[in-house]
């Protein structure tokens, strides 16, 4: 399944966060696979989500309200959707959304945030999650669903068969935003990298959610080529305030 991809690279993390310089080799991650799932279960139990941080250019964005705290991070695979006017080629694609598997990064986060930031461009490397329903190790891994119930509206489910860790509905019409910074990943496409977001809670068990480390997502600038509907690969952070 294609899960196990994402799991491997969230499963090698106590051990790439330990190498000089916290870089990547994708070869070997299938090897260590299983040795950094039994760390997941085991040293990172228990963690605090107050020593996450933020990566650079947050500031953009505004803080947290005053009184929120970190809850939970989560890194999203998955695809940004658009729909086109077929009849006028010279027309922009418009926002349709996004659909995402999540998967927890809140322990991960805590002991090496600089690591973090850094995975969504990896992530973006490794296949489209396509399975709801995996193995035992990636469920443990999965914090859940991000779609959308309108087009202005995204919605995170946080809950699985393994834990309830909530869910939020939020107010995209009104999102806080700033550019992707410049050394972003560009994503398959070359075009860039979708917008960092805070997010405000109309509804559910968070008050905030910000979108950073964004990789790829970004659609042509014209619906030329383009199918009524098309979808583009991305990668991002996600971190829930209560």
């Amino acid at each position: 399944m294609r899960c196990s991809s994402i799991l491997t690279l969230v499963a090698a993390i106590p051990l790439v966060a330990a190498l000089p310089g916290g870089s990547f080799n994708l070869n070997w991650l299938d090897s260590i696979a299983r040795r950094g799932s039994d760390a997941l279960r085991t040293g990172m139990a228990v963690c605090d989500p107050s020593q996450a941080q933020l990566p650079q250019g947050f500031e953009a964005l505004g803080p947290p309200s005053e009184g929120l705290t970190l809850a939970h991070v989560a890194l999203g695979r998955g695809t940004q959707n658009y729909t086109c006017d077929t009849s006028n080629p010279s027309s922009a694609p418009k926002a349709g959304g996004a659909i995402a598997t999540l998967f927890n990064m809140t322990c991960a986060a805590a002991q090496s945030s600089n690591l973090i930031h850094w995975l969504p461009r990896v992530a973006l490397s490794l296949p489209v999650p396509v399975s709801t329903r995996a193995a035992d190790n990636v469920d443990m891994l999965m914090s859940g669903h991000h779609l959308f119930t309108s087009l202005t509206t995204p919605f995170f489910n946080l809950d699985t068969a393994n834990h309830e860790f909530g869910t939020v509905m939020c107010d995209g019409k009104n999102a806080v935003k700033t550019p992707a910074p410049g050394d972003a990943a560009k994503g398959y496409n070359g075009l860039g990298s979708v917008p960092w977001l805070r997010l405000t809670a109309v509804e559910g068990n968070y008050k905030e959610v910000y979108r950073v480390d964004t990789a790829g997502g970004v659609a042509p600038k014209t619906c030329d080529g383009q199918a009524a509907t098309f979808q583009v690969q991305y990668a991002a952070n996600y971190y829930f305030y209560h």
